[in-house]
Parts: structure tokens; sequence; C-alpha cells
């Protein structure tokens, strides 16, 4: 495994990453398995969060072991108020069995109103800031859908990470990624890529038994490798695997068989961007 740095943290990250929601309803000996996997395979960022049903505490009955050679990433909803928000922070870190967070975030800032909110006086930000501030948190990051989103908050606060899809489908069909990449860069901001293995929404009444909310690309060997090296290919400090073991397996696959030639040539993109009118289909509402 290969470590980036996640901008102006100074953390190295791997370049692949764990997106905890895979956890979720595990039993322990699963959790512990795929955990065990991962950190073999040289990963040292788990990302979780407390939307993920009981994600948070699977993870924390096994990452105990493993704390202090990991960076561990949590989030809260940008719509609360700092009380609940703070609730939040207290309740992961006892689930986590931890005493800080390497990088905390503004999850899923989607619309107007809990951006606004989450920046306010008494909203979400304060209390991470404050959080921060003793020592719970050593830095403040978010992650949003929609290049308008991400790119206001960044104007609003200094943020050290952002966390965006960086996805071949999203990315050629609706043009989203480049400026936030663009402006990340300016600030020094570690980018944390998601989606990275999504192929689009699942079409009705074809949905399989994968824990994503969309289809990823678990059937179609030669178009993730490209939608991979799409992601790994853009100054992104890591991608976070979609949230299915399985897929986390499948990614490992890719990235121990490509490590070598991770950048996309030409020709692969020119192939990846042929592939978008049979593979690719709405992941995302269009942005406004």
């Amino acid at each position: 495994m290969r470590y980036r740095k996640l901008g102006k943290t100074g953390l190295k990250v791997s370049e692949l990453a764990f997106g905890g929601i895979m956890l979720m309803d595990n039993e322990r000996k699963q959790a512990e398995q795929i955990v065990a996997e991962s950190i073999e395979a040289g990963i040292n960022f788990f990302d979780v969060g407390p939307t993920y049903g009981n994600a948070q505490q699977v993870l924390g009955s096994v990452l105990s072991p493993y704390r202090k050679q990991i960076i561990l990433a949590n989030k809260t909803e940008p719509g609360q108020n700092k009380k609940q928000v703070r609730k939040d922070i207290e309740n992961s870190l006892k689930l986590l069995k931890t005493d800080y967070f390497d990088l905390y975030q503004l999850h899923e800032v989607t619309d107007r109103k809990s951006l606004n909110k989450a920046l306010s006086p008494g909203g979400a930000l304060e209390a991470i800031q404050e959080a921060q501030q003793e020592g719970l948190i050593k830095n403040i990051g978010f992650s949003a859908h929609q290049e308008w989103a991400a790119l206001q908050l960044m104007d609003s606060y200094d943020f050290a990470t952002v966390m965006f899809p960086i996805n071949w489908n999203y990315w050629l069909s609706y043009q989203q990624g480049a400026e936030v990449i663009k402006k990340a860069q300016l600030k020094e901001m570690g980018i944390i890529a998601i989606k990275s293995l999504a192929q689009r929404r699942w079409q009705e009444g074809k949905k399989e038994n994968y824990h994503t909310w969309y289809k990823p690309i678990y059937d179609n060997p030669e178009l993730a490798e490209l939608a991979l090296k799409f992601t790994l290919s853009q100054p992104v400090a890591t991608a976070v695997s979609p949230g299915d073991s399985r897929m986390l397996r499948l990614a490992l696959s890719l990235y121990k068989e490509n490590q070598k030639r991770l950048q996309i040539s030409q020709s692969e993109l020119d192939q990846l961007k042929e592939m978008i009118n049979d593979y690719g289909g709405q992941l995302y509402p269009i942005p406004d």
C-alpha cells in the first residue's frame, strides 16, 4: 500500500480507505476478519458515522488493538444544533472506544438550509470547534455531493479536508469534481474521494444483494479497474471503499494488480468515456 499526504493535516493516509458503513449489522467475527484484512493490506484510514446504523458499535468492538496505528474519521449531520452535535461527538467517542478523532466532518451537506445552519452561531461547526479546542478532535472537514455546496463551504471556513464523489460517471456525465479539486488544492486541503467504484443508482426492480444505495461495479471487472484508476489518478489523498465488504476486497484486489500503474492513460480514459452510454446513468440528482 502506498500513502499520500492528507492536505495540511500532515497525516499520511493509505490510498484506499475503509468505509465503516460496511460493518452495519455485521457480527463481531465478520468485523474482526475484514478489519484485520484491511490492516494487513496497509489501510490506515477508517471513516464511520452515527447515521450508519450500529456500524460505530461494531467497529469499536474490534478496532482497539489498532487504534494507535490508524487514522480515525467521524462525522455529524449539518442540520443539527450545537447541543445535538456535542452529543453525537461524545457518543461516537464512547462507541468507538477512543478519546479523540483524527478528523471530524460535517456529513453530506446537500442543501442551503443545512449548510447555513451548520455555519451559524449555535450550529454544528461551533460544537466541533469547541471539541477541537478540548483535544477531542484534531482536524475538521466536511463531505458534500454537489460542487456548489463544496465550493461555498470552502469559502466559509478553513476546513482541513473535503470528502467528495470523485467518480468516473459523475465527473464525465455532469462535470462534477474538477472545480472542487482545484479549489481544495489552492487551500491545501486533503481530498477524500468517495464512490470510486459506484456505477449508478439501482434500476427499479433490479437491486442486488449489496449493502449500498447505488449499484457498485461488482459485475464488470474492466469497468471497475478503469473506475478505480480514474479516481486514484486525480490528486486525491485516499479513496473510501463502497459500503460492502465484498467491494473493499475487490478494491484491494484491483489495487494490488495495478499498484505499479495506477495512473489512467489517455486510451483508458477514452475507453471509459465510451462506456458512459452503456454503463453510466444517474448516480446523484443533477446538481443545481
